[in-house]
């Protein structure tokens, strides 16, 4: 509970007996969403994204209705990933997001811009103000919506903790010397908003040898599992560095990609 700022004697009552207001916002009434994830990082550049699609394309391969809310303002790839490039559409009261070849619904930044590659300069609480809006004005119709969240600690990613109702989070590390520090950043923030956190993933954690397979550590190996086990944390995937994967994300057909390194993640998320 946050302090009092007041003189409580001025108001005859006690603010040490008030619960504190819940800043969470409602989805649209006509709207049904199932599970929300975000997908966190303690920093930039580790690949965010490209777990929050994959772990979409996981899912929806299983048959579930998907969503991915792009929080990323700033820094949106989710369209061009999925090869979507049309301006998302609108009512009167209601956004209706986007859909890719395969059936994944999707809200970003980019999809609302007169071009897709015009720079957003906005300040914060105007950035923050978008994200909610892509909560509480669109119409979702999924069993999980996955939150690709803004690097770091931020107000952006501050609004989506307190606003959006997360069933957990999954946090993204790259395995440099930094990753400790990284998942202990999100760990901290996660546990102050009082978010469950469903585990980790380790992106670009190795490359295979074309010719014989062998896994070839570029950033040294056990980093992240070292991280995940000092919070007692589950390290759910490893995810190499793959030309085919970036090849198709580059032409917007991730969907195309036949890679199941996100199978435990599903699993573990389809148990809760």
């Amino acid at each position: 509970m946050s302090e009092c700022t007041h003189d409580c004697s001025s108001c005859g009552e006690s603010c040490a007996s008030r619960e504190p207001q819940s800043l969470l916002k409602a989805h649209h009434a006509d709207a049904h969403v199932g599970k929300v994830y975000g997908i966190v990082s303690g920093k930039g550049g580790v690949g965010k994204s490209m777990v929050t699609s994959q772990l979409a394309v996981t899912m929806r391969r299983r048959g579930y209705q998907v969503g991915i809310l792009d929080a990323d303002i700033t820094g949106p790839s989710i369209p061009k990933a999925f090869g979507i490039h049309d301006r998302a559409m609108g009512t009167e009261n209601a956004l209706i997001p986007s859909e890719s070849k395969t059936g994944i619904q999707v809200m970003s930044i980019n999809l609302l811009l007169e071009n897709e590659t015009d720079p957003v300069i906005w300040r914060g609480p105007v950035i923050s103000g978008v994200v909610q809006q892509f909560w509480t004005d669109v119409l979702w119709n999924c069993d999980y919506l996955f939150v690709d969240m803004p690097p770091g600690t931020g107000d952006v990613s501050l609004s989506v903790f307190q606003s959006i109702p997360l069933d957990g989070i999954i946090i993204v590390a790259s395995p440099q010397d930094l990753v400790g520090m990284v998942v202990e950043k999100a760990v901290k923030m996660a546990e102050m908003m009082n978010v469950p956190i469903v585990g980790l993933v380790e992106n670009m954690s190795y490359v295979a040898c074309p010719d014989c397979g062998k896994k070839i550590y570029l950033f040294g190996e056990g980093k992240t599992a070292q991280a995940a086990a000092a919070h007692n944390l589950p390290l759910l995937a490893e995810m190499p560095i793959d030309p085919v994967l970036a090849s198709l994300t580059d032409a917007g057909s991730i969907e195309d990609f036949q890679g199941d390194w996100l199978k435990t993640v599903a699993d573990h998320l389809a148990e809760k």
